[in-house]
């Protein structure tokens, strides 16, 4: 399941890193989020266009696969960023310090070689859609309206390759931490208690305030 968790800076090069990695993240987010915000008012037009004037959205279903990757993909690297992925926490919650920082950078390691091999074949399947010899530069479209697939297709391996970009800077804070022993390390989420949490939550209101 997915926790609430934390990530510590500090002045270090690793740090300085995730700082600047992080608002591409949340700018890949905040597409994911316009992607689906856009598409709440796309199904409103093409269900009101169908009941009051017998004519729904053209090209509805074109224009939601062309959306999708954007939706479920584009914002991968920011949830892994603050830990808010959806995981398993029931053994690593038990594991303390050198174990749990082993097991995170396994896991990490394992996630980025599967990553490196999806934004590989990700990109080799966008140039098989890319080609400027022809009308739009695209080889393939949608069925319908006849839209280039080409830039949906460019949308996964680029996100892709911002998840590999967090996952090489985790392994670099896991491998830190697991080396030099720390109980807090920097880039990396830490799971928070519920008296963490809570006291967080309470330093938010209050500066809202």
């Amino acid at each position: 399941m997915a926790g609430s968790a934390a990530v510590l800076e500090d002045s270090s090069l690793l740090s300085r890193l995730d700082r600047a990695l992080l608002p591409i993240e949340r700018f890949c987010a905040l597409l994911s989020g316009l992607a689906i915000f856009s598409l709440m008012f796309l199904a409103v037009y093409s269900v009101a266009g169908r009941k009051f004037f017998g004519s729904p959205l053209l090209g509805y279903v074109d224009i939601i696969e062309l959306l999708m990757p954007l939706i479920a993909i584009m914002g991968v690297s920011y949830v892994q960023r603050d830990g808010t992925h959806i995981r398993m926490d029931m053994l690593v919650g038990r594991l303390k310090g050198r174990m749990l920082w082993f097991f995170e950078l396994v896991t990490v390691l394992l996630i980025l070689i599967l990553m490196v091999a999806l934004t590989w074949g990700a990109w080799d399947h966008f140039e098989r859609s890319f080609d400027c010899a022809r009308p739009f530069c695209s080889k393939d479209s949608t069925t319908d309206i006849y839209l280039p697939l080409w830039p949906s297709k460019l949308i996964v391996p680029v996100a892709f390759f911002i998840l590999v970009l967090r996952l090489i800077l985790q392994a670099w804070g896991y491998g830190r931490a697991l080396i030099l022993g720390l109980e807090n390390p920097v880039a990396v989420p830490l799971t928070l208690t519920v008296a963490e949490q809570a006291a967080i939550e309470v330093q938010a209101l209050e500066g809202a305030d």
